[in-house]
């Protein structure tokens, strides 16, 4: 079977099991401040799980991509050394809500595996839940018994918390879990000795193929289990691992789903995947990571210098790493795998193909600053080994013409060459230098790294950055759990409403309170959109405590607050602070009307790459590859302003379905995790149509005036629009019109301003060239005036003088002029211009060839009496300083350097 039968094959089984195929959540994660990445199937129900959503479907399968390269699953330092652990992966999943529990789950799985897949039985080991005494949990005797019906005992395995118990982290949903394993082992090799020994053992053969979660419990902030309001199934399988078995493979990446990739790379670098190791290595490598980093772009995630952008950048740059190492890629070349990687998840994962281009481009681009980096850390990698080297040498009194590469100079020298960690820690932190490239360049000069010092360094900084982002979460303290919660903010300022929960939390030393009412007009952080402010008053509407913020956690809208209503039973007020919301919903509309121009002007192939809307102003980024010219911000300006004069009202659809609406021509955004019904917002059926769960102005003529403010690059392939409107935009206007009667009036009311301004340049232009030539002129006349000052001391001809020359240019040319009037020439010059004292020095250069004469070294001599600094050519050279007073004493020292 081919890898894209293989999955068709899992998702119809469970389809056929009444399950509800559900498209794969992005890869990268919006609204829970817990996760950046999907790290397992779960992540998109967590909600479900928890009993913070309505579950819509008892049943689900689906495959999910997923990243693990940060946190507790962390596995990026196997990926490509090791034959299975991946950084993006996909997981095949069916789930239960609450419907089916271990009976199924155990009996699907078995028969998927043994029947369709026709895994042979004898190869397949299975692991249950042994019970934990600390944590008060039994063994899972339920799963046990069920297993005893379709596998011996002496095939049954018991298993610690470590490998059967499945937590997604230090809290949330948890539960035991059962393992399948599959011994994928030679008949000769299995016949020698059990698999049953080599479970969870690390052994590269014997592996875990697929997962059944029972969530049961939901890990709190103590420690301590609570159960989970329903029982459900999660289930999980690598379909790269399933893969590899049903291919027969020993690795993963000797199957369909990485070679493709290989065998390009394998090509285009002149090497055969299979010769050798280091090359192998570097081929999975690069075959794994471009995934990774294809698929987070296409979600929305650019690379960048922190958070979730950092981790796909270090991603790429460990790809590229290896590919300019050990495969000799000197020029870009990872964007390449990009059409490949696009063609293989056709019908799978189709936003990859539809952002082709763009994908590539992004990764073209941050290789190329990536070689720029490498060349610039080995430079300097380059220049501190050979100063540690002549250091070395030096100390133990080694001559300079042996080479510090000969053996002997090495048995005196090994045990104290070694690269500093600081150093080290410095290319990695400062320069994005990767600390094993470090590591194997030092090996391949004799060198060694100091790890210990560098791991130092490196801990000292993860503690800095904890400390700055530690958030210390409470767990949540129900109040009224049984009301729902519900958001009327599209509709109402203002509700009636109860709190559902609330929990405190701590972070960079302030507490505040988290809260969830039971109706809320709060439009949470969501879409660009920043969250609603405002008040929760109590019932008579004399007490209130203030709403800072308000975000999204799995589904749920919490409210900020820095105090707690004195009666938490009580009825309240939830009121937003309206004049805010009205700010927000012209500037959320305006990036609407602003797609859909840039859409005309440019182009279709503009696709919105991220926004933010706030009272102030609007911030919109999007595809495109090229700088937009005033001409073309002109019309893209002109449009909206259109728009907003035609007074367009607003077309709402909600609960619209999502196969429906797309059907319709309505604009998506790629990396959002759309439900089967929607919310469509439309300002004329042929201009704007867009998904979105924002707010919005009721007629586009609210917006009144929309006005760029700046237009630049944030990325590869991505520009960047910031806009204001409204008041703001009244406002820049009217600053914009103070400025320029301001100018009118300094211009006598001259109407032509640009011509006026012009004239008064040219003016400008004309009487500096005049005084230029006035300047020359007057160091022509002062170079023999100059000479008059010269005095004779051991056959040197002495000029020390001050002259005032309104530039330094002035004063370099008469320097030069009276060298070319004066033989045996030692000149000092000291000047004031602008206030600020300096010195020129000039020599003949017979002074500096047979008397050994440095101007540098004197002017840095004589700068000390106006304590400045400076330097220059041998012949030639200056200073600056502060103490203007000093000059006399400079004078008077540069004759005593010659006497």
């Amino acid at each position: 079977m081919t890898a894209k039968e293989i999955r068709k094959a899992y998702l119809e089984f469970f389809k056929s099991k009444a399950h509800h195929i559900v498209p794969s959540a992005p890869i990268v994660v919006k609204n829970d401040p817990t996760l950046m990445f999907t790290n397992a199937g779960m992540n998109q129900f967590k909600d479900l799980f928890l009993g913070e959503a309505p579950i819509k479907y008892k049943r689900v399968t689906d495959t999910q991509r997923c990243l693990r390269v940060s946190g507790k699953h962390n596995d990026l330092e196997e990926v490509g050394i090791d034959t299975y652990h991946h950084t993006m992966f996909e997981m095949l999943g069916n789930w239960s809500f609450g419907d089916y529990f271990k009976k199924e789950a155990i009996a699907w799985s078995w028969e998927l595996l043994t029947e369709v897949y026709k895994i042979p039985k004898e190869q397949l080991y299975v692991s249950v839940f042994e019970g934990d005494d600390k944590e008060g949990l039994p063994r899972d005797t339920e799963a046990y018994e069920i297993w005893k019906q379709y596998v011996d005992e002496d095939r049954i395995i018991l298993g610690n918390k470590k490998d059967n118990f499945w937590e997604m982290g230090d809290t949330g949903p948890c539960g035991p879990c059962s393992e399948i394993h599959v011994d994928c082992r030679t008949p000769e090799e299995r016949a020698a000795s059990s698999g049953k020994d080599l479970v969870n053992a690390d052994h590269p053969q014997v592996i875990e193929i697929w997962n059944n979660v029972f969530m049961q419990f939901n890990r709190l902030k103590d420690g301590s289990l609570q159960p989970l309001p329903a029982q459900h199934v999660d289930t999980g399988m690598g379909f790269e691992r399933l893969v590899r078995v049903l291919q027969q493979k020993s690795s993963n990446y000797d199957t369909d789903v990485f070679q493709p990739l290989i065998q390009f790379i394998a090509a285009r670098s002149g090497k055969t995947y299979g010769d050798n190791e280091e090359t192998d290595i570097a081929m999975r490598v690069m075959a794994d990571h471009i995934r990774a980093i294809s698929f987070v772009i296409a979600d929305g995630q650019l690379p960048s210098n922190n958070k979730a952008g950092y981790v796909i950048r270090r991603i790429l740059r460990r790809a590229v790493r290896y590919a300019y190492t050990f495969l000799d890629f000197k020029e870009p070349f990872l964007n390449q795998l990009v059409p490949v990687l696009a063609e293989q998840f056709k019908g799978v994962f189709d936003e990859l193909a539809a952002q082709q281009d763009f994908v590539q481009k992004v990764v073209l681009e941050e290789e190329i600053s990536f070689l720029r980096t490498l060349a610039t850390g080995i430079q300097r990698f380059e220049a501190y080994t050979k100063k540690q080297a002549d250091f070395l040498m030096s100390e133990n009194a080694i001559e300079p013409e042996k080479s510090f590469t000969d053996a002997w100079v090495y048995s005196i020298l090994k045990d104290q060459m070694v690269i500093s960690g600081e150093f080290a820690f410095e290319l990695n932190d400062t320069y994005g230098f990767p600390i094993d490239l470090t590591e194997l360049m030092a090996r391949e000069k004799r060198w060694a790294v100091d790890m210990d010092e560098y791991n130092k360094a490196l801990l000292k900084q993860k503690e800095r950055s904890r400390a700055a982002t530690a958030i210390d979460t409470g767990d949540w303290i129900l109040v009224k759990p049984d009301l729902e919660v519900e958001f009327v903010g599209y509709d109402d300022t203002e509700a009636e409403t109860e709190i559902v929960k609330y929990r405190k939390v701590s972070a960079k030393g302030k507490e505040q309170y988290q809260i969830v009412l039971s109706k809320t007009p709060f439009y949470a952080e969501s879409g660009g959109q920043v969250g609603d402010t405002g008040r929760l008053e109590d019932h008579s509407r004399l007490f209130f405590v203030e709403i800072t913020d308000t975000k999204k956690e799995n589904g749920v809208i919490v409210h900020y607050a820095d105090t707690l209503p004195e009666d938490l039973d009580g009825q309240f007020w939830a009121v937003i602070d309206e004049k805010n919301r009205i700010l927000s919903q012209d500037n959320h509309t305006a990036t609407h009307l602003l797609h859909a121009a840039l859409k005309k002007v440019l182009g279709t192939h503009v696709n919105q790459k991220g926004s933010l809307v706030n009272p102030d102003y609007l911030r919109f980024d999007f595809s495109h590859f090229a700088k937009i010219s005033d001409e073309d911000l002109a019309s893209i300006e002109h449009l909206v302003n259109e728009k907003i004069r035609a007074n367009i009202p607003l077309k709402e659809q909600r609960y619209v379905p999502y196969e429906e609406a797309i059907s319709s021509g309505v604009t998506a955004l790629f990396g959002e995790k759309y439900g089967d019904l929607v919310r469509v917002i439309t300002f004329d059926d042929h201009y704007s149509k867009e998904l979105c769960g924002g707010t919005h102005v009721k007629a586009t003529g609210q917006i009144g005036y929309f006005k760029i403010i700046s237009e630049s690059a944030v990325a590869a392939g991505v520009r960047r629009i910031e806009a204001i409107t409204a008041d703001k935009a009244e406002a820049f206007i009217l600053d914009q019109n103070k400025e320029l009667n301001a100018l009118r009036a300094l211009l006598k009311g001259n109407k032509d301003l640009a011509a006026a301004v012009a004239g008064l340049l040219d003016e400008n232009a004309r009487l500096k060239k005049d005084a230029d030539k006035a300047v020359v002129e007057q160091a022509a006349n002062l170079k023999h005036e100059i000479v008059h000052h010269l005095k004779t001391i051991n056959g040197i001809n002495l000029i020390a003088t001050h002259v005032a020359l309104p530039n330094a240019e002035a004063v370099k040319n008469l320097a030069f002029a009276v060298k070319d009037l004066v033989d045996d020439l030692f000149l000092v010059f000291t000047t004031l211009i602008d206030d600020k004292p300096g010195i020129t020095v000039m020599l003949s250069e017979n002074l500096v060839a047979d008397r050994g004469l440095n101007a540098s070294n004197i002017v840095r001599e004589l700068a000390k009496d106006i304590q400045g600094g400076g330097g220059g050519q041998p012949f030639y050279a200056t200073a600056g300083g502060k103490n203007k007073e000093g000059l006399s004493l400079v004078l008077q020292k540069a004759e005593s350097l010659i006497s």
